[in-house]
């Protein structure tokens, strides 16, 4: 399905158009539509691929879906909404939605004890169209509800006023279009080596190649609802990796860490002779089974049979070993006869390349035969339904090949064996996969938070959540046997819904293994050792009982912290105790994904240890369809966003909290008013005695939203307690009085810079990333600063590498509310 039909709202009275295009071998031309999951009548609405609604009336409002068939097959397309609205009934209520921000510590609770305070939010939904543009299946960006007005508040704080803009009023106008970009890196399953100057195709088409150390940025294009990459070794070493990639469809970047198949070394074969491959006898295990090539069946591309010497690679891909999911290609999934996409239990991958062995050109076969040793079927249901795949590379769906079947067999001097046994010729080099159609499915539900007080309001969005379905051992739930499937999934504002297999008989036939990450980094579990907490958790007792969540640490601290394992065990519809999440039956993923925040759910978080954003304009780095155009937008280009760091060296004996404030310095319209601050505390530098070292953000200088004129940030760095500054970096000295206004740095306590235009690097103390994805960039920032080099990577402070400033503490800090108060309170000069 390459155009999918889109979500509209409407005015009753008004029309509707919804498009859909399929693409394939023979070209669809008879197309189905459907409301709601019933099939509308093609001599009622003279639908092709284009359905148009004339006159429309509430009662044709819901979910509409088309269907393309041919006799190779079917294939459905993504629901699209349609909302029809009463006269005279808004799309996009002036009044925006409650939307809470942290203040700062210093900052007086309200009367509830909250220092959170509201600057409203309009919803990014679509809006009505208008009359004269009602039809029509372009590239028409429509138009969504959005900030109309904002207004300035000031904010009694600590014996002064914050400045923090509000949203006063929504409206409709047009569509944000963010970029919508994959970042990542591809490397080597095995080693981690990097694959340099890949290719990397979209369906058949080449749009880019991998970096010198493995990176890549893929725009998303318009419209897609699935996005199939190949990576490509031009130097054969590594098996073609098809992945489905997860994006965010709010805007911004996805960061994803690919790993690709080292391709076994060839071994010679006897053409004229029957040969046999085992596939999965690595490790000391018995295979899975083995390829069956009877004498003469290599063919060149002309059918000519070849003979003489063959160097065959079969590389398996073993579920067994559950180091392989991450390697693992496409995201296992084929389409049925009724054009749905359903998902597939493997028993292993393996791909073929069979080439001359003086020439080294490609080689096909002829009839050959697939055995897979029925021993290794731990679930006698899927003896029935075992068949072999390929996988298309282009789609990244995989095809039926044909069933399996059982036959007698033996190993040598073995005992007998039953074997499912199937054929295939060889035409092209694809992955093949013996797998099991399988449709006991689930959804799990699954929210990520800034941090672990998990308030609704800090939930993160654009985290990819990654599912590993897991075979266990019998009796054994938190040891698995194998994996089966994976899934992702990018969370939005209420959180991800993730397909998983589940059992309603036995709730430990399956299991979860799932992580998320954010822009690279690890989002952290909540724990189940000492003492498992529901409460904390997200879900209540006995249900909880039933999924046995664990934490990777549960047995061993020593583990990571970044990951839980559950059993799927698909909720009982006559016990109230599991109708209410985290696990929701397969027909109910509408419910699971609007299911409210008070409902069941399981629960990620960032780990950031004493660390404060505050903007005066509100945005939500995770959902760029939260940027406001304005003067003191911290991010001034939601297309591209610039974060600059500079390091701080404290001498003393503990950790101490540094604080930036970064007001206009240079621009007319921002001269002297505030753009945000950041608090962050020191981290102890191990091999130094009594240093450690801050990472702390600024706004970069540059061009704001207007792209008319550059401001250079007036920021203040300002450690807690009794410090005094001691040294500045010669080379950021000499800059900041060859650049002038120079600001002025009476103030011993304190650092203050009219901060530099260009990006300076590690050798001034300041570092500067770009990237379109903002949690990235500081990230990748972060990491050098702690380095103390320009393109290093570290989570271990080295304090006195790379440093811009350093100052001298005691002992014993101010206390952090008074030091703060002072800093509010100082004029914007000092």
């Amino acid at each position: 399905m390459v155009l999918h039909p889109k979500a509209k709202v409407r005015v009753a009275g008004q029309e509707v158009t919804f498009c859909c295009k399929a693409s394939g071998t023979p070209v669809p031309k008879k197309y189905y539509w459907y409301h709601n999951g019933t099939l509308l009548e093609r001599k009622v609405h003279r639908y092709g691929s284009r359905l148009v609604l004339r006159g429309l009336v509430p009662e044709q409002a819901g979910t509409y879906h088309c269907k393309a068939s041919t006799e190779a097959g079917a294939i459905k397309s993504a629901p699209a909404q349609l909302t029809v609205l009463a006269q005279g009934q808004q799309s996009c209520k002036p009044e925006p939605e409650p939307s809470l921000v942290e203040l700062p510590s210093e900052c007086p609770q309200d009367a509830a004890g909250s220092r959170y305070y509201n600057v409203g939010r309009c919803p990014p939904a679509p809006c009505a169209g208008k009359a004269a543009n009602q039809s029509g299946c372009g590239a028409d960006a429509g138009r969504c509800c959005g900030v109309r007005r904002m207004e300035m508040r000031e904010i009694p704080c600590a014996g002064s006023l914050l400045p923090v803009k509000v949203v006063a009023e929504c409206g409709c106008g047009p569509c944000a279009q963010p970029r919508v970009l994959v970042q990542g890196r591809v490397t080597a399953a095995d080693t981690g080596e990097p694959l340099r100057f890949g290719q990397i195709f979209l369906g058949g088409r080449k749009v880019g190649f991998t970096g010198y150390k493995g990176s890549f940025t893929i725009e998303v294009p318009p419209d897609t609802q699935r996005l199939v990459a190949r990576f490509v070794d031009r130097q054969q070493r590594f098996v073609d990796a098809v992945k489905v990639l997860p994006f965010n469809r709010c805007g911004g970047a996805v960061y994803q860490e690919v790993k690709m198949l080292r391709k076994k070394e060839p071994v010679d074969l006897d053409s004229s002779r029957s040969n046999a491959i085992p596939l999965g006898e690595a490790s000391g295990r018995e295979p899975v089974g083995e390829l069956v090539l009877p004498a003469d069946a290599f063919l060149r591309p002309s059918g000519e049979v070849f003979r003489g010497t063959v160097k065959a690679s079969v590389t398996f891909l073993d579920p067994r070993d559950m180091a392989t999911a991450s390697a693992a290609s496409s995201d296992l999934s084929f389409t049925d006869a009724e054009g749905e996409i359903v998902p597939l239990w493997t028993y292993g991958m393996f791909a073929v390349d069979f080439r001359e062995g003086e020439t080294g050109a490609a080689l096909q076969t002829g009839p050959v035969e697939v055995r897979m040793d029925a021993g290794q079927v731990r679930m006698p249901e899927h003896l029935q339904k075992m068949k072999l795949w390929s996988l298309n590379p282009e789609t990244g769906l995989w095809e039926d090949e044909g069933v399996l079947r059982p036959a007698g067999g033996s190993r040598g001097k073995r005992e007998e064996r039953t074997f499912l046994v199937g054929n295939l010729e060889i035409r092209e080099r694809r992955l093949f996969n013996l797998d099991v159609p399988e449709d006991r499915r689930c959804f799990v539900k699954v929210r990520a938070y800034s941090n672990e007080k998990f308030n609704p309001y800090e939930q993160l969005e654009g985290v990819v959540i990654s599912l590993i379905n897991l075979e266990p051992q019998p009796g054994y739930p938190a040891n698995p046997r194998a994996w089966g499937r994976f899934d992702s999934v990018v969370t939005g504002p209420n959180g991800a819904c993730l397909p998983a297999f589940c059992d309603g008989q036995r709730p430990d036939a399956y299991s979860a293994y799932v992580t998320a990450t954010l822009g690279g980094e690890e989002l952290e579990a909540v724990a189940s050792s000492p003492k498992l907490n529901p409460n904390t958790v997200g879900v209540s007792q006995p249900y909880l009982g039933k999924l046995g969540y664990r934490r990777l640490d549960h047995d061993d601290p020593d583990l990571k912290k970044t990951a839980f394992q559950i059993n799927v065990a698909k909720p009982d519809p006559n016990n109230v105790d599991e109708t209410n999440g985290p696990i929701y039956p397969y027909r109910s993923l509408e419910e699971c994904e609007e299911a409210p925040v008070s409902a069941n759910h399981l629960r990620f978080y960032r780990v950031e240890v004493d660390k404060y954003e505050y903007n005066v304009v509100p945005f939500k780095e995770s959902d760029l369809t939260s940027w406001t155009g304005d003067y003191l937008s911290w991010w001034p280009n939601p297309q591209e966003f610039r974060a600059c760091f500079i390091k701080v060296q404290i001498e003393g004996p503990q950790e101490y909290m540094v604080r930036s404030r970064n007001v206009g310095g240079s621009h007319p319209r921002t001269r002297g008013q505030l753009y945000g601050l950041r608090d962050t505390r020191s981290v102890r530098d191990m091999l130094l005695e009594n240093t450690s070292g801050a990472c702390v953000e600024f706004k970069c200088s540059g061009m704001l939203f207007d792209q008319s004129l550059v401001d250079r940030t007036l920021v203040s760095i300002v450690p807690q307690g009794s410090c005094r500054r001691t040294a500045i970096n010669s080379l950021l000295r000499e800059y900041l009085s060859r650049h002038p206004p120079v600001a002025e740095n009476n103030h011993t306590a304190a650092f203050t810079m009219l901060a530099p235009v260009d990006p300076l690097g590690h050798n001034y103390g300041i570092y500067t990333v770009t990237d379109q994805n903002p949690r990235l960039a500081k990230e990748i920032a972060i990491g050098r600063c702690f380095d103390g080099t320009s393109d290093g990577f570290s989570r271990e402070m080295k304090a006195d590498a790379g440093t811009a400033v350093t100052f001298t503490c005691q002992e014993r800090p101010a206390g952090r509310e008074s030091f703060f108060q002072r800093l509010l309170t100082a004029p914007a000069e000092a």
